[in-house]
């Protein structure tokens, strides 16, 4: 399929579809023509990738760790380095929230102020 059905499909724009393989989550193949081409798994691939980001996790994770995911929920075939990626990542994201709500409180601090 090309990408505009793909993009259809999915309801992700083309623009992001390219970036997506620029970052070397979604694979195409090229026509003659240069067209990019997509086989039918690349929707479920789509939708991995969407669920993952929403997850938080960065497009550098998800090329990484994309070859241990299943389906479109997405479900994991976990060995013990996608564990401690996915933990190390929880951890990362605990770590800002925790800094975030430091910043909040001091700028909570200043509002407070006469």
């Amino acid at each position: 399929m090309l990408i505009g059905e793909l993009s259809r499909r999915t309801g992700v724009s083309t623009r992001l579809l390219r970036y997506y393989e620029a970052q070397g989550v979604l694979e195409a193949d090229r026509g003659a023509n240069g067209y990019r081409s997509y086989d039918e798994d690349s929707v479920v691939t789509v939708r991995q990738v969407r669920a993952l980001l929403k997850a938080g996790l960065s497009t550098e994770v998800i090329r990484v760790v994309l070859p241990c995911v299943r389906g479109e929920r997405p479900d994991f075939e976990w060995c013990a380095e996608l564990w401690e990626i996915l933990n190390g990542e929880l951890e990362a994201m605990d770590k800002r929230i925790d800094d975030l709500e430091r910043s909040r409180g001091a700028l909570a601090g200043f509002l407070t102020r006469p």
